[in-house]
């Protein structure tokens, strides 16, 4: 089935709400980066909740990225999506191996000790930044109270990615439900009573659940009306050209160098791993246009 978000509102505007389905966008992750269960989860996670709060921000142009900088042994996460859930993201150490904890993949303790960082390019002068720290380093929680926090948005946030045995991932999603400042006591204390029935988001994937039936789960006793449903991927926009202009920013004593060397080059993009190869003619074409 293709991935894909459902946007909602519940208790006559009271409440906004985002569900989504990410397994095919993981998967693909997964594979560009080929990274062990526990970083394939810690990725999936934000790579779910950056195509969700993607699809928050209004125009074509803007640009959300998320980065989580950690003390543990993923040595971090970079995620970047637009408005259209298109989303991309890479972690620090693709070959992270831990223990379960509890029985499941130690996102925790592969994240550590750090920060969380949102970063909203809409155009401005000035792109927003908020920062908080990192609560649980589980990446849903710490989103919560980044929300909270920086945005002052009373917001509940789930995640999960669930592997099969061979390590490929069996599914992936989540969901992000937001109160507007006028949401009642009473909407309120109903969907925290909602949110206590669901044990996790990959169980009721697992199941079979659609992103429609979590937000059922969720605010179906309050008036869920669903708006909206829009698909999402990995996708990266990277190209020969692109990364030729970072090979161009190295500066030009670093590109004589390469071409003395007298050897071609092979450039990686980070968010998805595609490898380019510039010859030493490329280099010295770059070279001449360089400042």
């Amino acid at each position: 089935m293709e991935d894909y978000i459902v946007r909602a509102t519940a208790a006559e505007g009271q409440v906004r709400a985002f569900a989504a389905l990410t397994t095919q966008t993981v998967e693909t992750a997964r594979q560009r980066h080929g990274t062990s269960p526990v970083a394939t989860a810690a990725l999936g996670r934000l790579l779910t909740a950056g195509a969700m709060m993607g699809s928050m921000m209004k125009n074509d142009t803007d640009m959300l990225t998320l980065q989580i900088r950690g003390d543990g042994p993923l040595s971090g996460i970079t995620v970047t999506a637009d408005s259209h859930a298109n989303v991309k993201g890479y972690v620090g150490n693709p070959d992270v191996m831990l223990p379960p904890k509890n029985g499941k993949l130690d996102v925790g303790g592969a994240v550590g000790i750090g920060l969380l960082q949102v970063i909203k390019d809409l155009g401005l002068k000035e792109p927003y930044s908020g920062q908080t720290i990192l609560v649980t380093s589980e990446i849903a929680e710490d989103l919560t109270y980044y929300f909270a926090n920086s945005e002052q948005v009373p917001s509940s946030v789930g995640l999960g990615v669930l592997m099969e045995k061979n390590n490929t991932v069996r599914c992936a999603g989540g969901f992000i439900i937001q109160m507007m400042p006028f949401a009642t006591e009473d909407t309120i204390q109903k969907i925290e009573e909602n949110l206590k029935q669901i044990s996790s988001v990959t169980s009721l994937l697992s199941e079979g659940k659609l992103p429609e039936d979590l937000l059922e789960i969720l605010l179906g006793n309050v008036g869920l009306e669903v708006t909206d449903r829009l698909s999402t991927r990995f996708y990266c926009n990277c190209s020969k050209e692109r990364v030729e202009q970072a090979v161009a920013s190295i500066g030009r004593k670093d590109i004589q160098e390469m071409i003395d060397e007298g050897k071609d080059i092979e450039v990686k993009c980070h968010f998805c791993n595609t490898a380019y190869q510039y010859t030493v003619e490329d280099l010295k074409r770059i070279l001449k246009h360089s400042r």
